[in-house]
Formats: structure tokens, C-alpha cells, sequence
């Protein structure tokens, strides 16, 4: 399920909001303003922000520009009440990919999130491509040309979330949390094992690697 950060400072609005993205299937989180977001994404992955532009403590043209010099790729929707031309020009400079002026029509914001998400590789239906591989998120599966391999529920999701962000180093505490839940109790041994059986099941695959970075955690890796 795609995480989706919405930074709003009225909170009716910033409930609406994830309600209506978890309605379509998003798994929604909220923050209060810009600090509360960078605060909440030291410590969790999200695959793309919803922001207000006018907020309290950072605006959003600050906050845009502190989540693209931290995380390049991150799809980034503007939403505002600002409609002036020059408005959206600082936006789109400040390094959002997208713009909406409320009040939001909610059909075409989730419309916009999901053409937001096929730009970064992550496609709406649910597939990713690396090379000649597919993952198949609703299937589970990987392919290549006649070869399907259905994995674990657990096994699938980790390797999607490291083969939609190619070269990211993810720590072993940021997996653990996403995959198996803040509430688990989950170990490094059990994240371990399920390294080595993607890296075993894979091994004579020509796409990726799953790289070990020392003292870190782990990344994926295209190969050329």
C-alpha cells in the first residue's frame, strides 16, 4: 500500500484529506506543518507528499525545498488556495511536480497522485519494472520472459520497496517498521532471512542486486 503524506495546517481539511486517500486505497498519514513532515519522514519512508502552501512555523515553498534536497525523487503535490500565476511559478521552482488550488476537486487530486506516482516508477496498477523483471504488487510475483516466481507476502513487499527506489539506502530500523509494522517485534535476524532468501531466489537473475551497505542497511541496485 503507498504511503502518502498529507502536511496541512487546518485540521479539518488535513482529515478530509486522508480520508479520501485511504477511501481510494492510500495509506495516509497527517502532519501539522513543515517541521512536523521532516520530523515524521526521519523516521518513515512515504512514496509522496500532499502540502499546503500557506502554514505555520515553514511554508510550504521551504518545505518543498527541504524534501527535494533530501529526497530527490520524491513526487511532491502542491495544494493552495494561492492562484496567481507567480504563485505556481514559486512552486514549481521551489521543486514540486504538481499544483492544485482549492477548494480540491477530490477525483482529480487522487487522479494527480496516481499520475504523480507512475512518473516516480511506481505505477498505479501496482507494477514496477527493472530491467526485463516485473513485480506484479497485487500478484505478489516477479517475472522475466516465461519464468514466474510467487513469493511471501513479507519477501514481496521488501523487494518492491527497494526496487522502486534504486541506489536508496534504507536502514534496517525503516524496513522493519514498513514491512512488518511499528508494532512488531521484529528483529535483525528475521530481516536477515528474508534478505538472504530474495538474494538466494534471485541470484541467477540479471536485473538487481540487493547490496548490504555496512553499518547502514541495505539497497537495490540496478545492474547495467
Amino acid at each position: 500500500m503507498f504511503k502518502i503524506l498529507v502536511v496541512e495546517d487546518d485540521v479539518n481539511t488535513r482529515k478530509l484529506m486522508c480520508a479520501v486517500l485511504k477511501q481510494y486505497g492510500f495509506d495516509a498519514y497527517a502532519a501539522e506543518d513543515g517541521i512536523s513532515a521532516l520530523h515524521f519522514m526521519d523516521s518513515q519512508h512515504v512514496d509522496l507528499v500532499v502540502l499546503d502552501l500557506m502554514m505555520p512555523n515553514m511554508d510550504g515553498y521551504e518545505l518543498t525545498r527541504q524534501l527535494r534536497s533530501s529526497w530527490e525523487h520524491l513526487p511532491i503535490l502542491m495544494v493552495t488556495a494561492k492562484q496567481e500565476p507567480n504563485d505556481k511559478k514559486q512552486g514549481f521552482l521551489a521543486g514540486t511536480d504538481d499544483y492544485m488550488t482549492k477548494p480540491v476537486d477530490e477525483e482529480e487530486m487522487v487522479l494527480r497522485i496516481k499520475a504523480l506516482l507512475r512518473r516516480a516508477q511506481i505505477a498505479s496498477e501496482h507494477k514496477l519494472t527493472v530491467g526485463k523483471s516485473v513485480l506484479d504488487y497485487d500478484a505478489l510475483t516477479v517475472s522475466n520472459k516465461d519464468t514466474v516466481i510467487a513469493l511471501p507476502p513479507k519477501e514481496f513487499y521488501l523487494l518492491f520497496k527497494l526496487l522502486s527506489y534504486p541506489n536508496m539506502i534504507f536502514t534496517r530500523m525503516q524496513l522493519m517498521d514498513e514491512i512488518w509494522g511499528l508494532e512488531s517485534e521484529t528483529n535483525d535476524r528475521t530481516l536477515n532471512v528474508h534478505i538472504n532468501r530474495l538474494r538466494d531466489r534471485f541470484k541467477d537473475w540479471s536485473d538487481f542486486d540487493i547490496v548490504t551497505v555496512r553499518g547502514l542497511g541495505y539497497k537495490a541496485v540496478k545492474r547495467a
